[in-house]
């Protein structure tokens, strides 16, 4: 094992006969594999990192245990991927590449406002950003060119408003495939898939669908000759389905789909890829959780004096929780107490949407009410939700004079906050207002789709007491 950072668990005794507290670079695998003599490397279990050093090592002779580099590199290469997503039939964002700001302008205007940007092989979204005019893409283009490596080309997708969000990890052995789980994100896409909620099984797919991606999954990891395991990231938008990225590599999703299946995905790749055959180990078709489990993201914003906690496509969280319920509203209630946050029961919510929120605010507004909240809101929102016969106090804006909204909070007033913003203006009237809900460990939504799903958690909690039992109770291992 050569892993350089002794926090996680892959570094403990029990893990590996031998740990190598090395940077991931190619001299220092080189020197490694100069004095270990390995049989060969498996690079599908560190990220992204290891990713990007497999064709040297494959250079240098070093043979890769698994999908093979040039599989690899087809993945990660978006016109070379986008080719085989047009030979399988399957669909894509509409996307372009482009090396300069005057070639992502040119892109920008053939595929049209809102964009998505990003650089090729890097880690975590970093430089990742939604653009919704010129002016913003000048500024983020520049900077996802500082990150990309090697001259790789900048990536730009048409991006998909109100889309949701699918994970899927599957194992490939060259014949045979099992998935290992379809995660729905909770939040829409356009939130980084590691800053984002997510429940297994999904919770509001049909089963038609799910066989939708699982089959698409399978054509992809035959396509790319893949051994061992692969993600894919999917988005279902209007009913059709996209695929937005593929990982041949395990993600950060499997020890949560480990966890919620009871099936060690990472040991049955790991054999696969040492040889062993999908139908030799047992694992067919895919794993059927016993109960509903929801992963929750934890996030560092209270360490960070200035930061905002609004989330994009670039990852922000630094852990992750679950929460298991044979429902989902009581799964996503105890991954959220576990974040060390608590969701109310009764008192006052905030809510303050942009425009294109309010209808769908309208449904989760007249739910607090029947809950026994009472609301305030901020002028556009409690307009909306006066002409529609909802009643809620009238609260000021952070720049409309005091007492405001932060008063309100800071006073204990306000025990749940629903906000979404468009534009830099928006965000930067409404900063103070969510950087006080997270001091005053306030619970806070910043996409409708996660407070639909927290109202709805509320409305079961009012009902039904959280049971508590172990993991190794539930899978009986």
């Amino acid at each position: 094992m050569v892993n350089c950072n002794p926090e996680t668990v892959s570094t403990d005794y029990d893990i590996s006969d031998k740990l190598y507290f090395e940077p991931l670079t190619i001299e220092s695998i080189l020197s490694i594999c100069d004095k270990e003599k390995p049989d060969g490397v498996i690079v599908q279990f560190g990220g992204q990192t290891p990713l990007k050093l497999c064709r040297a090592l494959e250079k240098a002779g070093i043979p890769i245990i698994g999908t093979s580099p040039s599989a690899i590199h087809l993945a990660e290469d978006r016109e070379e991927f986008g080719k085989l997503i047009e030979k399988l039939n399957l669909r894509q964002p509409v996307n372009g590449t482009a090396r300069s700001l005057g070639e992502a302008k040119e892109v920008a205007k053939k595929l049209g406002y809102p964009i998505l940007v990003r650089p090729s092989y890097v880690l975590g979204g970093r430089a990742m950003a939604i653009a919704y005019d010129d002016e913003s893409l000048g500024k983020f283009i520049f900077e996802a060119l500082k990150e990309s490596e090697e001259q790789h080309p900048i990536l730009i997708d048409k991006f998909l408003k109100n889309a949701q969000e699918v994970d899927v990890d599957i194992i490939c052995d060259g014949k045979d495939t099992f998935i290992g789980g379809i995660m729905e994100h909770i939040e829409e896409a356009g939130i980084h898939s590691g800053d984002s909620a997510c429940s297994l099984p999904p919770y509001t797919l049909s089963p038609a669908q799910q066989e939708e991606l699982s089959e698409q999954a399978k054509k992809l990891a035959f396509a790319l000759d893949v051994r061992g395991l692969m993600n894919v990231q999917f988005a279902i938008q209007n009913g059709r389905v996209y695929v937005l990225e593929v990982n041949p590599r395990a993600s950060r999703t499997v020890p949560f789909a480990s966890k919620a299946t009871g099936i060690p995905l990472a040991k049955v790749a790991a054999r696969v890829m040492a040889g062993k055959t999908l139908k030799e180990l047992g694992h067919t078709t895919h794993a059927i959780p016993k109960k509903v489990s929801v992963k929750e993201v934890v996030f560092p914003f209270i360490k960070f004096p200035g930061t905002d906690v609004l989330l994009g496509p670039e990852m922000k969280s630094t852990g992750e929780v679950m929460g298991s319920h044979e429902t989902f509203a009581l799964a996503f209630a105890k991954a959220y107490l576990a974040t060390g946050s608590a969701l109310p029961l009764k008192g006052t919510a905030f809510i303050s949407v942009k425009d294109d929120d309010k209808e769908f605010i309208l449904p989760l507004a007249r739910k607090l009410i029947t809950l026994g909240f009472k609301l305030t809101a901020t002028a556009g929102t409690h307009q909306f939700l006066k002409d529609k016969g909802v009643q809620s106090k009238r609260i000021k804006k952070v720049h409309e004079g005091r007492p405001n909204v932060v008063d309100f909070l800071k006073n204990n007033e306000i025990d749940l906050v629903m906000n979404t913003t468009l534009g830099a203006k928006e965000i930067s009237d409404s900063y103070d207002l969510r950087r006080t809900a997270l001091l005053k460990n306030i619970p806070y939504f910043t996409v409708i789709s996660a407070a639909r799903v927290a109202i709805d958690a509320i409305e079961h909690l009012q009902k039904h007491p959280l049971t508590i039992e172990s993991l190794q109770e539930r899978l009986h291992y």
